[in-house]
């Protein structure tokens, strides 16, 4: 499975960004999805998870209330729409596909985008 992340870019504290991810290769429906970030010096910390049908979603507390994951199985794509940017958003997002119900830690997935950056300017 493939994976491409889009939609980064600079952005003012306060703002908005909807960031994408197009899956290729496997059967979409079939993968839980998940965002991750990493800011410089920093490790990878989980951000968002989705089941495999969307009913199921779960949020690290750091972005719960101003992010949201959604996905398109048809369009195979996850999204994650994220507002009230704060400066300490700036990092590089990344998605992923695994197999666990909704995967919170980076081990639970086994396939990773190239990375989106994100910048919030305060």
């Amino acid at each position: 499975v493939q994976l491409q992340a889009s939609g980064g870019g600079l952005v003012q504290a306060g703002g908005s960004l909807r960031l994408s991810c197009a899956v290729s290769g496997r059967t979409f429906s079939s993968y839980a999805m998940g965002w991750f970030r990493q800011a410089p010096g920093k490790e990878r910390e989980f951000i968002a998870a989705i089941n495999w049908s969307g009913g199921g979603r779960y949020y690290a507390d750091s972005v719960k209330g101003r992010f949201t994951i959604s996905r398109d199985n048809a369009k195979s794509t996850v999204y994650l729409q994220m507002n009230s940017l704060k400066s300490e958003d700036t990092a590089v997002y990344y998605c992923a596909a695994g197999r666990t119900y909704i995967g919170t830690t980076v081990r639970q997935y086994e396939a990773w985008g190239q990375g989106t950056q994100v910048t919030v300017s305060s």
